[in-house]
């Protein structure tokens, strides 16, 4: 029984350490997604749209 508490109690504290790290994870990858979409020619406005280039 005290063997059963134990492995929860460690599968609880393993899920919660992780949880942040997916936070990370997700971070990171809408920064490269913006960091492709600003080498492509788009900005952020509202609505995102893509420069143009001006004619001088």
């Amino acid at each position: 029984m005290k063997k059963q508490i134990g492995i929860v109690i460690a599968c609880v504290m393993v899920v919660s350490l992780l949880s942040g790290c997916w936070t990370l994870v997700a971070a990171g990858a809408g920064a490269y997604g913006g960091y492709k979409m600003k080498e492509n020619g788009y900005t952020l406005q509202s609505p995102i749209a893509k420069e143009r280039k001006s004619n001088k």
